[in-house]
């Protein structure tokens, strides 16, 4: 069975929608990664990084999908990296109430021993040079290395950012980000500047919109699955994260084509995420509904026509 190493933030969420909001809540981008690729047979291990106050039994809730969690360090004494947000009517804006950084800000990450030959590494939204750490640690070449970043990066951390770029092979961000990082707002030019950052491959998230894929000249692209509803928007983009590293690392199959399978895979899976706060429906998720939405997407995008 191949190997995902995933690295990000185990933390605590508090959100608040047009449809109500929460207290302290389970969340982090690992969190919403490693939940998603739960769903594909694969061996699947977290390195990140908690306080003394973050409950057993949500460490507990991670180990019985099947994640290993001897790579999250728990600091005594320590708080756990906490975010509130709230999100406007259109649930594509939001406004960060608090970032409390806590124990995430000294995070010297550790990949367990059994880890350090990982088929697949998922890097998470983390500082670029924590992300350059992990990939230091591994004694064999991954067979493909996935990077999550966002705009907070390309702001603060630019050099750095562009060095753990050199050392991927894809990334994953939005269009607004993808805009930010090229200089370019054509999102076919974007993706064709990012490649010479280092990437072979680019997936460019466009939330409720779909996904697009691109390598070179060639060009992919996935609808989002049409919802009656979207109750929380947290976590989607890593929940696709980790839908697209776990189907590849179960596929064992590194292709442009596969990659359009990993982006339909990813899509089905961040559907689910919205339709509850935080990674509430991703803990009550069963394989039957991905199974059965996975039909939904192929029947929204599979047609015919006769071409002379």
């Amino acid at each position: 069975m191949n190997k995902l190493l995933i690295v990000g933030t185990v933390a605590f969420d508090a959100i608040e929608t047009p449809f109500g909001k929460t207290d302290k809540i389970l969340g982090g981008a690992a969190t919403f990664i490693g939940l998603s690729a739960s769903f594909f047979d694969v061996k699947s291990a977290i390195v990140s990084v908690v306080g003394e106050d973050f409950p057993q039994e949500y460490l507990d809730l991670l180990s019985d999908r099947g994640i290993d969690i001897s790579g999250i360090e728990i600091v005594k004494g320590g708080k756990t990296f906490f975010w509130s947000g709230r999100y406007h009517n259109d649930l594509n804006s939001r406004d960060t109430l608090v970032t409390e950084l806590n124990v995430l800000a000294d995070f010297q990450p550790k990949v367990p021993a059994g880890y350090q030959d990982a088929d697949v590494v998922m890097l998470g939204n983390l500082h670029p040079m924590v992300q350059i750490s992990v990939l230091d640690q591994m004694t064999e070449k991954p067979k493909l290395v996935v990077l999550d970043t966002m705009n907070f990066w390309m702001d603060c951390a630019l050099p750095e950012l562009h060095q753990v770029m050199k050392r991927v092979d894809v990334i994953t961000i939005n269009d607004e980000e993808a805009r930010q990082l090229s200089g370019e707002y054509s999102l076919v030019k974007a993706a064709a500047k990012i490649h010479t950052m280092g990437p072979k491959y680019v997936v460019i998230k466009k939330g409720e919109h779909g996904a697009l894929l691109f390598q070179g000249k060639e060009i992919f692209f996935a609808p989002a699955l049409p919802l009656e509803e979207v109750f929380d928007p947290t976590g989607a983009g890593d929940t696709f994260a980790g839908g697209f590293s776990g189907f590849i690392a179960q596929s064992e199959n590194i292709s442009f084509d596969n990659m359009k399978n990993a982006i339909i895979h990813g899509s089905n899976l961040a559907s689910f995420c919205v339709e509850k706060f935080g990674t509430e429906r991703m803990l009550v998720l069963e394989k039957e509904e991905v199974y059965d939405r996975l039909k939904q997407f192929r029947a929204l995008t599979q047609f015919d026509i006769e071409l002379e």
